[in-house]
This record gives C-alpha cells, structure tokens and sequence, in this order.
C-alpha cells in the first residue's frame, strides 16, 4: 500500500510540473501535442483538443510535447503559428519556468493545507539528561520544563537550540518543576556533530533530549501563509545547498538517492500519517523544482540557459553545438539516475 501511495504521490507531484508547462505554452498560442504522466508504454490516452492525455508504464517522470519542440531531438523543428520555434525567447523562458514554478507553488499549497490540518509541535519537556553535560551537572530533571530561556519564552521544543545559539555566555533558564517556578543558570557546552548533510560541524548543547509529549498547532489564514512562505523558502534553501555541496564534492556521490529512496521515504511517511506525508511530498515538490531550473542541457534550466543566450546575442546557439550539448546533458542525466540507483541497491543490501 506504501508503494502504491508514493507512486501516487509521485505521479501528482510530476503531474502540477507538466501542468504548469501546459498551461504557459497555451497561453502563448503553442500546441501540446502530448501531455504524458509516465515514460514509455503509453498504457492509456485519450484526445482532449488537439492534445493526446496519456498514462504511461514507467510513472517515474512525465512530459510535455509542444509543437516544434524535442528533448530527444533538437534538431527537429517546425516553423507554424502554433510552433514553439516560433516564439520569442522571453516567451519560451515564461513556458519554460512555468513547470518549476507550479512546484514551488504546490508546496506552497501543501504546506497552508498542513497548517490548517494541524502541525504538530513538541513540548520543551526534559526526557532525558546526558551524564556529564551542562544540564546534568546544573541538576536539571526529568520532567522539568522549560518555560524561558533568557527571558525569551520557550513554547515548542524546537525554541530551545533557536535561544541557546543566540547566546555566547551563560544561559538563565525558567524553568516549571512539579508546578513550581524555578530560575537555574548553566553553560552551554561545544560538541562536534553532524549536520544534514552529514559534514561535522561543532554545536552548543546542554544536553537534553524531550520528554516526547507534543501539542497539534492550527493556524488561521495569516499563520498558514507565513508559515508556508517560511517552509517553502527553507525547502529551497536546503535543496540548493544540497546540490551546491554535492558539486564542489563537500557532499560524497554516495549520498545521491534515486527513485528507490524517494518511494521508500515517501512509503514510511504515509505511515505515520496524512500531515507527514504532506510534509514529504511538498519536499519532493520543492526539489523537483529546483533540480530542474539546474543548467543542464535537457532540463529546463538548460533550455533557459539557451533562451538567455539569445536574448544576449540576438542569434540563437547553432543547432550543432545545441545537438552536441544536448547529448552531453542526457549523458550527465542518465548518469545520475544510475548513480542514484546504484546507491539505492548499495543501501538496500547494507
């Protein structure tokens, strides 16, 4: 059931990116010949204009094909009014980021639908004490919680690193202890972690884990936008500095996911429920948008790239060097999928 939700998830996700591209192109007058969730086979199609809807076998990617356009062959071209050829290359960026936009846009939307369902939020109740840490030896409790940190209020769990990394001395704790207030005073100290992206960085810590207790938060319509504009801006943030440190090598090949990952990950987060599932598929969302602005021939990002050169120079790129790049970006894709795969295998014998 997990794999047939992920997949579901998937097919949607690349769904609202062809959606998107449609969209832009019959704005601007351009024929979609197909629009196709899937690769391969086609398994159903159905004409609905004068484009061919299609379900195809392999639902791990879609596409869309205008008119004078083919990812598979640049050469081919077609000069008619409904053309995309045909044109401006200000237009054709417009068609072009439509398919990322509508990404980033449907995360956005998940992310206002998961502020209205309920976001659920940890108390800054003490589970645990590390022996010997800062918390530990300023005999803080099991069961204590943490009101205030330096006067600042603490109400979610996730407010405690926030107050501790603001501060470089001491830290005044108020604290709540079987209904009595209490006012406790402790150094934070140094630790070497890892951090997502599993480089060791050194944090400040005190030395507690929570007590696991958690409220469900629901916001109204001011909340939900804010808290969707913050999401979707730190999705993007940590996607593209992802990608940043797998390029200059900071990040180890090994770390690449394919296809296996995201169906696993995306089965586990079903399972614990309709928000972190939400959650996950507005990251995937967020991801799909930024992986393909990448200036890589074939992707959308490439395709910019050309559009801009145009609009620079005032003469398209030569449909040899287009042909030759274009063969270099599948290459660079069709390796990554690989690479992605191998390390699906890798983890999944481990």
């Amino acid at each position: 059931m997990g794999i047939l939700i992920s997949l579901i998830v998937l097919s949607l996700l690349v769904f609202f990116h062809e959606l998107g591209h449609f969209s832009a192109a019959k704005f601007f007058g351009v024929k979609v010949e197909v629009f196709s969730v899937g690769f391969g086979k086609k398994l159903y199609s159905r004409m609905i204009g004068d484009t061919q809807w299609s379900f195809s076998l392999i639902p791990l990617g879609g596409y869309v094909k205008m008119k004078g356009q083919d990812d598979a062959n640049p050469l081919v071209k077609s000069y008619d009014n409904d053309s995309y050829n045909i044109k401006k290359p200000w237009q054709k960026i417009i068609i072009l980021l439509a398919g990322p936009f509508a990404n980033f846009l449907l995360a956005f939307v998940l992310y206002i639908i998961i502020a209205f369902s309920g976001v659920p939020k940890i108390l800054p109740q003490i589970g645990e004490i590390a022996p010997g840490s800062a918390a530990f030896e300023a005999k803080l409790q099991k069961n204590d919680k943490i009101v205030a940190i330096d006067n600042q209020p603490i109400l979610y769990w996730e407010d405690i690193g926030q107050a501790i990394e603001k501060n470089d001395d001491s830290l005044i704790l108020s604290i709540k202890r079987d209904g009595a207030s209490r006012i406790i005073t402790l150094t934070p100290k140094y630790i070497v972690d890892k951090n997502i992206f599993n480089e060791e960085v050194k944090r400040k810590v005190i030395g507690v884990k929570p007590l696991g207790s958690q409220v469900t938060i629901h916001m109204n319509p001011i909340e939900a936008v804010e808290f969707a504009s913050t999401q979707t801006k730190n999705a993007t943030l940590l996607i593209t500095k992802g990608v940043e440190k797998l390029i200059t090598g900071a990040v180890p090949s090994d770390q690449v996911g394919g296809v296996v990952s995201i169906v696993d990950i995306t089965s586990k987060a079903s399972e614990n429920g309709f928000v972190m599932l939400l959650f996950f598929a507005a990251l995937i969302s967020v991801n799909l948008g930024v992986l393909n602005l990448l200036p890589i021939p074939a992707l959308d990002g490439g395709h910019i790239m050309f559009n801009l050169y145009e609009m620079i120079t005032k003469k398209a790129p030569s449909e040899a060097v287009l042909y030759k790049l274009t063969l270099v970006g599948w290459t660079l894709l069709i390796g990554l999928m690989f690479l992605g795969l191998y390390n699906d295998i890798n983890r999944l014998i481990g």
